[in-house]
């Protein structure tokens, strides 16, 4: 089964059970400063799991697409993407566990044809020190559920100790694997977090390929969660039904669902590969690569095989990201796309490939998406273009600064050097190492290479926490402060249009509860004179103390009443739209205050270029 009829089967089944199909968002959250990217399906679904009146309902489904940049190191397996669709479901207070799981194995083994005797599932192993009981009931509904299509299914605990033995189909494991919630562990759940217990289903390939018994941990009992590549997870119910309070972890009055189900997982299952690679989201791109190196792809652990899958994920992602709006670059997630980048661009190197080659791999991504999602493709192309040419050059004058460093230093190299090739000029260490070695340049590579292995776990550290700084708060929390700034936010942008013209559009935004930063559509510098006039149109508008209105309409009525929105496509038929006199009408799902009054005093501390046509505001309330 290709992946675009998986992808129909899910939402059709999905809308046949009352669930409104709502479109994809972006990859770049909409006022949520506490991630960089979107990923996971549940993302634009908080707000409602957290009590808040989603307009088309209690009962949502989409196919989301995701990036995770943690896992750009992982990618060059069978199964690692950095990009991937993710479908999902939810549950707002309506249905539960009983119609969930049902549904979605009714899914699984009907819609798509998987064989019910080679799924496997987990729930919940109960957690005493937080008064959290074993999940027996999801376990039970599961019996039940395989019972009916002819499967026996033994529920047991401990199979990561002990393997797996005939009929056992149901496992419990502890928080680690089985408990959701999104700081983690229970203990670890601030007071008024929801979170609860989940349900993995993983998909087997079968004893008769000995993918365990090949693989490193052959030595090892072999259970559902085993790293060996014998079962792949191909889906995950979550039932948040806790919340914390200051006692504790209680039942929550609301039961919530979230499920998310990987699309290339579920289309490699159905074609039954361990590979996601070989599916039709893949395999256009692998054979492009193949023509494009004169070499064929095996789909086995040789570094030329893991080469062709880093260059198809990595362009793929590449492609998403420039899409919507993310272009490499040094800052944050620009960063993110010009690691991709660089590093299909080395792989591609690796295998003999010297042309640039990301624009006519996005053509090909194009055509596997027609019809599902569309591409500004002169811009990606553009934009791609230009990385793939500036890091040749890079390539080049890294090159030369390797070969200065190992001449002034008696031709040898230390790990020092080798990060400073990897921070200054984008050198991968191991592209340092197979240069240096042709040359005949000295590296004692153990020491070196943990010498570069330190700097870069340090850099890491860093980063992480400067991310942990930077992305505290936050929308998500809706605090006062930043629901302030984001209905200044509203003001800001209608009267940018205002002084500068109908051509200016929101581009992105990062609200915290100390400021607000604005990305606007513009092609040029915004001058001081004319910053002056936004934040005088701000200023009157709060001193008027217009009352905040907000209304349920269809997006074609939203439409029709000039309502403004970036994002007017995240919610499907149905918007909310938040009126401010006949100053500012906006489609948007984020708090809003009461009346403009509540502002406080608008002011630009900052106008700058965010890239080619965009300009980024930075302004705070006092």
């Amino acid at each position: 089964m290709n992946s675009k009829e998986v992808r129909k089967k899910f939402l059709d089944h999905l809308e046949k059970q009352g669930c409104k199909i709502v479109p994809s968002s972006s990859l770049v959250p909409e006022n949520d400063p506490t991630t960089l990217f979107t990923s996971a399906g549940m993302q634009q679904m908080v707000p409602y799991l957290l009590g808040e009146k989603h307009p088309l309902g209690t009962r949502v489904a989409n196919s989301q697409k995701c990036f995770r940049a943690k896992d750009i190191e992982e990618v060059g397996d069978l199964r690692h993407n950095t990009f991937f669709e993710m479908l999902g479901d939810w549950s707002f207070n309506d249905f539960f566990k009983q119609e969930q799981l049902a549904w979605i194995f009714e899914f699984l083994t009907k819609e798509v044809g998987l064989d019910p005797k080679r799924l496997y599932v987990t729930a919940f192993r109960g957690s005493p020190e937080n008064n959290i009981p074993k999940d027996t009931e999801t376990a039970d509904i599961w019996k039940s559920l395989f019972k009916d299509a002819g499967v026996e299914a033994k529920d047991i605990d401990l199979s990561e100790k002990n393997g797996i033995k005939e009929g056992e189909r149901i496992f419990y494991y502890d928080e680690n694997k089985n408990w959701w919630s999104r700081s983690g562990n229970p203990e670890n759940m601030p007071v008024g977090e929801l979170g609860g217990p989940d349900s993995e289903m993983f998909w087997d390939f079968g004893a008769d390929l000995k993918l365990h018994e090949n693989s490193q941990w052959k030595d090892q009992p072999c259970h559902v969660n085993c790293d060996c590549g014998r079962f792949f997870e191909i889906g995950n119910n979550v039932f948040m039904q806790y919340v914390k309070e200051k006692a504790g972890i209680k039942p929550f009055a609301n039961k919530n669902v979230d499920f998310g189900g990987g699309l290339e997982r579920i289309a490699a299952a159905s074609i039954d590969s361990p590979d996601v690679f070989r599916t039709d989201l893949f395999l256009p791109i692998i054979e492009k690569v193949e023509k494009m190196s004169g070499k064929k792809y095996g789909g086995s652990d040789s570094e030329e095989d893991k080469a062709f899958r880093i260059i198809a994920d990595h362009a793929r992602s590449a492609v998403f990201l420039a899409a919507d709006g993310v272009f490499p670059s040094n800052k944050e997630r620009g960063y993110f796309a010009r690691r991709v980048v660089r590093r299909a661009l080395v792989k591609a190197q690796k295998l003999g490939i010297n042309e640039n080659f990301m624009a006519p791999i996005a053509e090909i991504v194009y055509n596997i998406y027609d019809g599902i999602y569309a591409f500004p493709k002169e811009k990606v192309a553009e934009e791609l273009e230009k990385e793939e040419t500036k890091f040749r050059k890079t390539l080049i004058d890294g090159l030369k600064e390797l070969e200065k460093m190992a001449a002034s230093i008696g031709n040898n190299l230390s790990g020092r050097q080798l990060f400073d090739l990897h921070q200054s000029y984008g050198f991968p260490l191991e592209l340092s190492l197979e240069i240096a070695r042709e040359k005949n340049i000295i590296i004692e590579e153990v020491s070196a290479i943990a010498g570069f292995v330190d700097l870069e776990k340090a850099h890491q550290e860093l980063s992480r926490t400067a991310s942990a700084g930077m992305f505290k708060g936050g929308l998500a929390d809706a605090g006062e402060q930043t629901t302030r700034l984001h209905t200044a936010a509203h003001l800001m942008l209608a009267a940018l249009r205002q002084v500068l013209g109908d051509h200016v559009g929101q581009k992105g935004s990062n609200i915290t509860a100390e400021r607000l930063r604005f990305d606007v559509s513009h092609p040029q510098k915004i001058t001081a004179e004319e910053l002056q006039k936004v934040e005088n149109l701000v200023n009157e508008r709060i001193a008027e103390k217009i009352a905040v209105e907000e209304s349920e309409m269809s997006l074609e009525e939203a439409k029709k009443q000039n309502a403004t929105g970036a994002f007017e496509n995240k919610y499907g038929d149905r918007v909310k739209v938040y009126t401010i006199g006949n100053f500012s009408k906006e489609i948007c799902g984020g708090p809003h205050v009461k009346n403009t009054g509540e502002l406080g005093k608008f002011k630009i501390a900052k106008e700058e270029s965010s890239s080619s046509g965009v300009r980024r505001i930075k302004a705070v309330l006092s």
